[in-house]
């Protein structure tokens, strides 16, 4: 089992970066690897991919030395068990709602005595070259859980799920709280954004760190100011279409004639 960077740069309070991969392809995590990024969150909820192309993406993120995580699409004992088996250190929790989700989620991810995880010596034990026992140890000490609370009735849970051991950071998730509060993509919302204060108010007084997904320079100076340390940039996808457009546009300011307004 790898060292997990990101789990130790987060225990030194160092400033963590990381970005979603919803593009099904390794030269994705490539790119933000040698972009010298901490970490990717590799999109298996939205994203339509396979657990082959994951290991693949896995194993670019290795190439860099950069932490995966995976954001699975549902609370399942298969769908963990094979992204962890994929190599993936920890695994993103989408629309949690209840504390019974994350616990359930620590049992399928956790070796025993944290869970039951089904033992298997795959890729992420070196196929059983060192002892498994040693093996099933250092799994449990490096794997990350992330709970993302992006309700009204998560929220309103939020003090007994981030009181649950094991938990390596929360993740905001604004966007779809701000549908659960009938303010739809509004996330600077006066609603949205005192509801998203008492979340990080109890990951505080829980000891749990919090992450922010940084949808423009003042959010993310306003959470950084306040003490966040793990910022998520949006994803490649969005990232690369503002890139293509903003050069688009300058290029055609300067080429003149029918593009000019």
């Amino acid at each position: 089992m790898r060292k997990n960077m990101l789990k130790e740069k987060i225990k030194r309070n160092q400033p963590v970066f990381g970005m979603f991969v919803s593009i099904p392809h390794p030269i994705m995590v490539e790119l933000i690897g040698y972009a010298e990024f901490d970490f990717v969150i590799i999109d298996y909820e939205h994203a339509s991919t396979n657990m082959e192309t994951i290991e693949d993406m896995v194993r670019a993120a290795e190439l860099l030395n950069i932490t995966p995580l995976v954001r699975i699409s549902k609370v399942d004992r298969n769908e963990i068990l094979k992204v962890l088996d994929c190599g993936a250190q920890g695994i993103v929790i989408p629309h949690v709602n209840h504390r019974e989700q994350v616990e359930e989620a620590i049992n399928y991810a956790y070796y025993y005595p944290n869970g039951t995880r089904s033992l298997n010596s795959g890729r992420p034990g070196a196929f059983a070259k060192n002892s498994l026992t040693n093996y099933i140890t250092i799994a449990n000490q490096e794997i990350m859980i992330v709970p993302m609370i992006e309700s009204l009735e998560g929220i309103n849970d939020c003090e007994a799920i981030l009181s649950l051991p094991h938990l390596s950071f929360v993740l905001e998730g604004a966007a779809d709280l701000s549908q659960s509060l009938s303010v739809p993509w509004d996330t600077d919302h006066p609603e949205v954004q005192r509801h998203l204060e008492k979340l990080y108010d109890v990951s505080k007084q829980c000891k749990v760190p919090y992450a922010i997904v940084s949808r423009h320079p003042d959010n993310h100076k306003k959470w950084a100011e306040k003490g966040a340390n793990i910022f998520v940039l949006g994803d490649e996808r969005g990232t690369a279409f503002r890139a293509y457009m903003e050069k688009l546009a300058e290029y055609r300011r300067l080429t003149g004639g029918q593009y000019e307004s």
